[in-house]
């Protein structure tokens, strides 16, 4: 999604946002895994994923806080943000140094759930 700022109909700067909406269900097979067949950039994002499920169900927090999870992006060094939506019961993370961030969705009683009601 490309954004324009526009004052006094001069354009500003066009900034470009990414931000991934995902749900885990669609991502995974009956049993839970990637398939073998899918492209190599498709499963490192499904082990982020995950690993951002694992880690915000570990400790819930309802403000986007700090994880210990790098940034996928190459070339990023920036720490994910990551928060418990609870209007939706989504995930929010966000990368505070490249922008990107997400929504995972139906990660509730997968393997990777650490909330109290799974485990």
């Amino acid at each position: 999604m490309t954004i324009i700022t526009v004052v006094s109909n001069f354009i500003i700067e066009p900034t470009i946002f990414k931000m991934y909406i995902n749900n885990i269900q669609h991502l995974l097979d009956a049993s839970e895994k990637m398939s073998e067949e899918m492209p190599k950039g498709v499963r490192e994002l499904i082990g982020f994923l995950t690993l951002i499920i694992d880690t915000t169900t570990t400790n819930i927090s309802q403000t986007l806080t700090t994880t210990n999870v790098k940034c996928f992006e190459k070339g990023c060094s920036g720490l994910i943000k990551t928060a418990l939506r609870p209007d939706t019961g989504e995930i929010h993370w966000y990368c505070p140094e490249c922008e990107n961030e997400g929504l995972i969705s139906d990660w509730q009683k997968t393997k990777w759930d650490n909330s109290a009601g799974n485990k």
